[in-house]
């Protein structure tokens, strides 16, 4: 199955939206992760490569295409919103965790930002999730606006199909419909609070 995922921040009075440090997605607890028999793509190949470099060496690893703005802040200019491209690659494994490497690129300015989003297990509705820290070394990009993703990636292993991501329609099994949460996205902003924004949508039983 394919992923589409939007989220956004936005100040009720405009002001400069508050630093994001860590984005979280939750997805379905019954939601399966696959990328045996994927190519792998690493941090080093991403880092400093231009959006067509960065296709030249990892297409192979390529689950997902989005796009981002972000408020990017310069003491004594104020603020100017920035529009990046956003590539998903099939990271290495970390820790015994599967990795998410987004790769987000910008022409103005030029600037090249590869982060890695690890897939863990937890326990509820929305167990399996994809969350990374958003590092000081990143300097104004964290004043994250919006954006949008498309993650899925259907390929052949050994003579049989594979998808990148599936799940199961979680109803009971007198209905033949109904709706399920689909995901969750969760920032946590630098002063510790947390906006989650939901996504709900209908499913079929087989």
């Amino acid at each position: 199955m394919d992923l589409n995922l939007a989220a956004g921040l936005r100040t009720v009075d405009g002001s400069l939206l508050p630093r994001v440090k860590r984005v979280e997605v939750g997805l379905p607890t019954q939601g399966v992760v696959s990328t045996r028999g994927l190519p792998v793509c690493t941090v080093r190949r991403l880092r400093n490569a231009t959006r067509g470099r960065a296709l030249a060496v990892c297409r192979p690893a390529l689950l997902g295409r989005g796009t981002v703005e972000a408020a990017v802040v310069i003491p004594g200019q104020g603020a100017f919103q920035i529009h990046a491209h956003l590539l998903a690659f099939n990271g290495p494994l970390e820790d015994g965790h599967r990795l998410l490497l987004l790769y987000a690129y910008a022409r103005r300015p030029p600037t090249v930002v590869v982060l890695p989003f690890r897939f863990e297990r937890h326990h509820g509705r929305l167990g399996l999730t994809i969350g990374a820290d958003l590092p000081g070394s990143l300097g104004p990009w964290p004043h994250l606006a919006r954006f949008k993703m498309r993650l899925g990636r259907s390929y052949r292993f050994h003579g049989r199909r594979q998808s990148f991501l599936s799940a199961s329609c979680p109803i009971p099994p007198r209905f033949t419909a109904g709706f399920f949460s689909l995901a969750k996205v969760t920032y946590t902003l630098i002063d510790g609070r947390r906006i989650s924004i939901a996504i709900t949508r209908g499913c079929r039983g087989i």
